[in-house]
């Protein structure tokens, strides 16, 4: 039997399973053959075969191993309650067997039960410090838990320990990507690429940390292979990644599908609902945004304002809880509000089946900490996306897309799974409550020229392009004395945009960096600039209607796809539809004419000074009266029996 053992280490699969089933064939009982026959199956990923063998095995030997093998197996079958107990019977059975604690780790992290797997992480950790598969599993853990200082130490060891796993260097990239360190995430990930070129999401990875750093050095040739890869199916993208790489929607939603055939975040059985037993609309938003941050800023007034008489309220939070005032807002404008930080998907989505939810809207789509698989056992009877990703989610089991025909015009609909719901204004909702602050710091506090025409342009770093900022620095130059304002997100930004702008001729204390502020701080120091300056292929989304609201007129061009086309319909929606350039060579004229005429671009500040108090863009109550109405109507299609259907909601007063 041990030649046999002997033969299954060198991968001799075929030796160790005539070995074993010689045995059995003089004694079926035999405990060791059947562990050795179960052995060789599962090494060659006949997990089926390997099951009953193991399950045999299990029952009458004690040695090291044998559970552990058997919840592998049960893993690799997707039973992961199985899995789990298997293997939580071979760490009680063998505390100091660390392949067991991190198996048992991996198979509670795919529950979706981050802190928990962890633990078992760390556990492994503590019997075999320099268990490489460990510490990398540790590292993702504390990364999906926003821990990402603790989880550096833990994937840099893992990297020393597994240099050739492209995964591995792949995970540190992730880990220095999401701490800013964007140029070592970048060389992060072409270490991954170079040992896997077709790791899934490497690419990906390396063109979304380049873009984050402005290094453009390779981001022409590193787009179009990752455009290919879309095109051609072949490697697994990220599809937030596409939003700022490709201009074209057929090659979104191609990226979308592929994602989620990679990531099996398709359709599921349907969860069972208990039959309902309320009268009000019961719907539920889903986040991880319902803290501080964007979303939150648009959305919250939306959350206070709707019907009570009408419509029950619940909030599905699983993001941080960053105990801001935003926070403890979100938490009081809900009926019901769920922390569901630490359930499963499966936990997560039981729980919306329990509280009878009607209609469920997720705000993420595939942007950073999403968790759209909640809805894949379909726990509301309608599903619906909104706000927070500008494209697809390609899931069969999202019903709805809230949009506007400008963002999403009726062409496009072939690019969408979602049945398109057309809203009458605008698709993007704002708390009209915000205001700038009243006091408006001089430019010479802002680091501005007292004179001198200021362009701008708060957008993130990864929705800045090399051909945008070619026409930027066209504009610099034809007007004597401007500069262009942006924000400052990282050093490594400031470094490569400087270094840019000299390159193309243009000295580098015209860019000017703006750190950081409070919202209103931040609204009020809109007042210094002249003009907006939108980017492409993603425009301003947030940050536009943060320009128009402070009175900063904005230039735009709208793109092909719904995240080129934000800024028009914002345009649109507050009266300014002469902003909106035909294409970049019209937008680089209408830009250039702005900064030399000042009276025309005083006339549009007045304009919009003036359009602003009635611009359906910044009134909640009518936006919230328009999607109420598209809310009772996918109800009621549902009710008749009726499949979801593209509609327009009529405008109210």
């Amino acid at each position: 039997m041990q030649a046999a053992w002997d033969a299954l280490d060198r991968d001799d699969f075929r030796f160790a399973e005539a070995a074993a089933r010689q045995a059995l064939a003089r004694s079926p009982e035999d405990g060791e053959a059947l562990y050795l026959l179960g052995s060789a199956f599962l090494f060659e990923g006949r997990l089926r075969e390997a099951l009953a063998p193991l399950q045999g095995a299990a029952t009458r030997l004690q040695r090291r191993g044998v559970g552990y093998r058997l919840g592998h197996c049960y893993f690799g079958l997707g039973d992961l309650a199985a899995a789990e107990q298997a293997l939580r019977r071979e760490t009680q059975a063998h505390p100091g067997y660390a392949n067991a604690f991190n198996t048992l780790g991996a198979v509670l992290a795919a529950q979706g039960r981050g802190e928990h797997a962890l633990a078992e992480f760390v556990a492994a950790l503590r019997i075999d410090p320099l268990h490489g598969e460990a510490s990398n599993n540790a590292g993702n853990a504390l990364h999906a838990l926003g821990r990402d200082e603790e989880a550096l130490p833990l994937l840099q060891s893992a990297t020393t320990a597994l240099p050739g796993r492209a995964d591995v260097h792949h995970n540190l990239g992730l880990v220095l990507h999401a701490l800013r360190r964007y140029e070592e995430a970048a060389a992060a990930f072409s270490r991954a690429l170079e040992l896997d070129p077709r790791l899934p999401y490497g690419l990906s990875s390396l063109v979304w940390s380049e873009l984050f750093a402005c290094d453009w050095r390779a981001i022409g040739p590193h787009i179009a292979a990752l455009r290919a890869q879309v095109r051609e199916n072949r490697v697994p993208v990220s599809p937030f990644t596409l939003l700022s790489a490709t201009d074209s929607p057929e090659e979104q939603l191609q990226g979308t599908q592929l994602y989620l055939a990679d990531t099996g975040s398709g359709r599921h059985e349907p969860i069972r609902r208990p039959a309902p037993a309320h009268s009000r609309l019961r719907v539920a938003y889903l986040s991880a945004d319902f803290h501080q941050h964007a979303t939150a800023q648009l959305m919250a007034k939306l959350f206070e304002l709707h019907d009570r008489a009408q419509i029950e309220l619940v909030g599905l939070s699983y993001g941080l809880d960053d105990g801001s005032a935003m926070r403890k807002r979100l938490e009081r404008a809900f009926d019901r509000f769920v922390d569901a930080d630490r359930m499963s998907d499966a936990e997560a989505a039981k729980q919306l089946a329990e509280l009878e939810v009607d209609i469920a809207v997720d705000l993420k789509g595939h942007t950073a900490f999403s968790r759209l698989p909640i809805l894949a056992s379909r726990p509301a009877p309608v599903q619906a996306t909104y706000l927070g990703y500008p494209a697809t989610c390609g899931a069969p089991y999202i019903d709805y897309v809230l949009a506007d025909r400008v963002v999403l015009p009726p062409e496009h609909q072939r690019f969408w799974t979602e049945k398109v719901v057309y809203l009458p204004d605008c698709y993007q909702v704002n708390d009209d409550t915000i205001a700038p602050a009243e006091h408006t710091p001089t430019r010479r506090e802002l680091g501005l020229p007292e004179r001198g025409f200021v362009f701008c342009s708060f957008n993130n770093a990864f929705k800045l392009l090399p051909q945008t900022f070619d026409l930027w620095m066209r504009l610099l130059a034809a007007v004597p004395g401007s500069v262009l304002w942006l924000l400052e997100h990282s050093p490594a930004i400031a470094r490569n945009l400087s270094a840019a702008a000299r390159a193309r001729g243009v000295d580098p204390a015209r860019l000017v960096f703006a750190p950081k502020l409070p919202l209103a701080e931040h609204l009020a120091r809109h007042r210094c600039a002249d003009l907006f300056l939108d980017t492409l292929p993603y425009n301003a989304h947030t940050t536009a209607s943060d320009a128009l609201r402070a009175g900063l007129p904005l230039v735009t061009c709208p793109g092909g796809t719904f995240a080129g086309r934000v800024a028009a319909s914002l345009l649109q929606a507050v009266g300014l539809p002469e902003l909106v350039a035909p294409n970049l060579a019209e937008y680089e004229k209408l830009a250039l004419r702005l900064a030399r005429d000042p009276a025309a671009l005083a006339a549009l500040r007045a304009k919009l000074e003036g359009n602003l108090p009635a611009s359906p863009l910044f009134d909640t109550a009518r936006f919230c009266r328009h999607v109420e109405a598209a809310y009772r109507t996918m109800w009621q299609r549902h009710e008749r029996g009726e499949a979801p259907a593209a509609f327009a909601v009529p405008a109210q007063p």
